[in-house]
């Protein structure tokens, strides 16, 4: 990430005034939500959005890593200000804070040419953290399968599936896998955390326009989890695989050789939700601790 040259290290702040972001980008623009040095990415466009107008790197916390080339409509960050850069962000106007960082980070954000946009910004409870404080994470998936349908409009978010689908076979099989699971399987191996995850809903039906949408929510998903299940429901509804084939990929709970990712560009973050604000330390407390589970345990866990 570059940033002004007279932009200062990150400071501890004594009084912290913690400030929410709820935002959406066009993951074709970003090598991913993750800063890598001489790469462009959503979280190093943000960061040095920040560092313009706070006059130092300000750290940021996410709701959920998206891959490259993934998609949001409902992203959430939180960062932490003094007590005076917040008061500063109305340069002594007769405007609120959250309505002048709003203002102000849309026009530093302008040299993205619209890829990434701030939809909202305003402070939040200390006990506040976009991460672990999340009950839950939405996204969606679009699917084409008719050639007549393409439309190139929508391609950069659309996956233009070469065979026809049985969308019927593929709810079904969504059904099968909802609930709390080891999901091992379809989460690509990392040395820490469980992999057990409570896909609260699951479900893949054809809109109006006859275009394939999978709607997934839960409360956390491990890295690749949401491709990983689309694409073995692919695989069913192109009749590649029998019924009962993600039930049975599940018992394995072991990443492998067969695993189908779908491609990235069909995937949507749509939304996070949180808990009312006195709910907040507890829900962060307990995801912490099962974000710290092994892998075996029983319980789900946060990506």
């Amino acid at each position: 990430m570059s940033s002004a040259a007279d932009v200062s290290a990150p400071q501890e702040i004594v009084t912290p005034v913690r400030v929410r972001l709820d935002l959406a980008y066009d993951g074709a623009a970003y090598h991913g939500w993750a800063a890598q040095p001489g790469l462009r990415t959503v979280e190093g466009a943000l960061r040095e959005g920040l560092a313009t107008l706070i006059r130092r790197e300000v750290p940021v916390v996410v709701a959920g890593r998206t891959d490259s080339g993934v998609h949001a409509r409902g992203q959430v960050v939180h960062f932490d200000l003094s007590a005076e850069e917040w008061a500063g962000l109305s340069r002594g106007r007769d405007i609120a804070p959250q309505d002048a960082l709003l203002r102000r980070i849309a026009g530093v954000l302008a040299r993205q040419e619209g890829a990434v946009v701030v939809r909202a910004a305003r402070r939040v409870p200390p006990a506040f953290d976009a991460r672990f404080s999340a009950l839950s994470r939405s996204y969606s998936y679009r699917i084409v399968d008719d050639d007549a349908q393409r439309d190139p409009l929508s391609r950069g978010h659309t996956v233009w599936h070469r065979r026809g689908l049985d969308v019927t076979l593929m709810d079904a099989e969504a059904a099968l896998v909802t609930g709390l699971h080891d999901f091992a399987s379809f989460c690509r191996p990392r040395e820490t955390g469980t992999t057990v995850r409570e896909l609260q809903d699951f479900r893949i039906r054809r809109d109006a326009d006859g275009v394939i949408i999978a709607e997934l929510t839960a409360d956390a998903f491990c890295h690749h989890m949401v491709r990983a299940l689309v694409g073995a429901c692919l695989e069913v509804g192109e009749g590649r695989r029998a019924p009962g084939w993600l039930v049975e990929r599940l018992g394995r709970r072991s990443w492998d050789a067969e695993v189908r990712l779908a491609p990235p560009h069909g995937l949507v973050l749509e939304a996070v939700s949180y808990p009312p604000d006195d709910q907040l330390a507890a829900r962060a407390a307990l995801t912490r601790a099962l974000r710290d589970a092994p892998s075996a345990g029983g319980t789900p866990g946060q990506t």
